[in-house]
């Protein structure tokens, strides 16, 4: 009379599993795809800004309108700004980026 009722409920956990199983791989195959690549570029400064390193410091392509160099500055001296606890380097780094990608300046003006 026991091993009725054991197979019973050794069959009633298997469905179970299972259908948590089935549950889990669904929920994992419907989730929205995670980016891939590193947000951040993890190099140094250069020692002469490029127009390169400048599109990477603003999060920008290399040929962008004015408007958008202004806007991706702000941005990013928003989170950088020395009053707000920022640093001043990067600061400076930021401001010359902006003036790079907006032709003022030739080459590296920045204090640091």
């Amino acid at each position: 009379m026991a091993t009725p009722l054991l197979t019973g409920l050794a069959i009633a956990a298997a469905a179970y599993a299972g259908r948590y199983g089935i549950r889990a791989w669904q929920a994992f195959k419907a989730r929205p795809p995670t980016a891939r690549v590193r947000r951040f570029y993890e190099g140094g400064f250069q020692s002469t800004m490029t127009r390169r390193e400048a599109a990477l410091i603003l999060g920008l392509r290399e040929s962008v309108a004015a408007d958008k160099v202004r806007e991706a500055h702000r941005r990013v001296m928003v989170a950088n700004h020395p009053d707000a606890g920022g640093s001043h380097y990067l600061a400076s780094k930021v401001n010359e980026a902006k003036d790079l990608m907006l032709g003022k300046t030739g080459g590296s003006q920045s204090a640091f």
